[in-house]
């Protein structure tokens, strides 16, 4: 962002970054709290996840309260309104990321009165690909950085593709006996959350992408299959 005549502005612009970066690394936490509940089945890292969400409601109303403030009294324009704007899109997408740490991590601790048959490596594997992928996108938004957000757009199709291949898995542990199916439906949901919190973070970056040049990314972005999605057929 550009140097204005009135200083004042600047650091109003730079406080408004801050604050999306703050409201991000209170997020980021939280994914990765949730992440070590998950790997470990511990219910004091999945308990400090849900505390957290308090803290990232109250940024998100700061951040709407500041930019109101900001329309009004500085009437931004071209770039200047751009990243305002964004703004308020990219704390409705962190505040959606906390919630579904939070709703992770209350499964998490669920999960632990089950005695799984099976690893769920596969699924600690995808949180952590999502933690990366959301760090990438709050580090892009602290860096004002296109690039980079171009990269957390393109890495979306990695983590697609990882929520497909468990939710197979997922299903053929169901269907092979039934007394997998409560804690199984609990990981399936596990899973989509990890999902959701992906794309928003994928959006995060596209939004970001737009408020720095001021052109959208593609409307389809990189996506893995949707086997996800299809009719489980008897004899198939």
């Amino acid at each position: 962002m550009s140097q204005h005549v009135v200083k004042s502005y600047d650091h109003e612009l730079v406080r408004l970054r801050d604050l999306i970066s703050e409201m991000g690394g209170i997020v980021e936490s939280q994914v990765a709290l949730a992440a070590e509940a998950l790997a470990t089945r511990g219910s004091d890292a999945a308990s400090r996840a849900v505390e957290h969400d308090a803290q990232v409601d109250a940024l998100e109303r700061e951040v709407e309260q500041f930019v109101i403030r900001l329309l009004a009294l500085r009437q931004p324009v071209a770039s200047d309104l751009r990243h305002v704007v964004a703004a308020l899109k990219m704390t409705g997408d962190l505040e959606r990321i906390g919630d579904y740490a939070a709703n992770v991590a209350k499964r998490t601790i669920v999960l632990a009165q089950y005695t799984l048959p099976f690893s769920v490596a596969g699924i600690a594997h995808m949180a952590r690909m999502v933690q990366e992928n959301l760090k990438s996108a709050i580090d892009c938004v602290a860096d004002n950085d296109a690039d980079k957000a171009v990269e957390v757009w393109r890495s979306d199709q990695v983590i697609d593709d990882l929520y497909n291949a468990l939710f197979r898995e997922l299903v053929t542990y169901m269907m092979e006996d039934p007394r997998n199916i409560t804690p199984c439906a609990h990981l399936l949901f596990i899973a989509k959350n990890l999902e959701r919190i992906g794309d928003h973070a994928t959006n995060v970056a596209e939004t970001l992408y737009y408020a720095v040049t001021g052109e959208s990314l593609p409307d389809t972005r990189p996506k893995g299959d949707t086997s996800a999605y299809a009719v489980v057929r008897p004899n198939e």
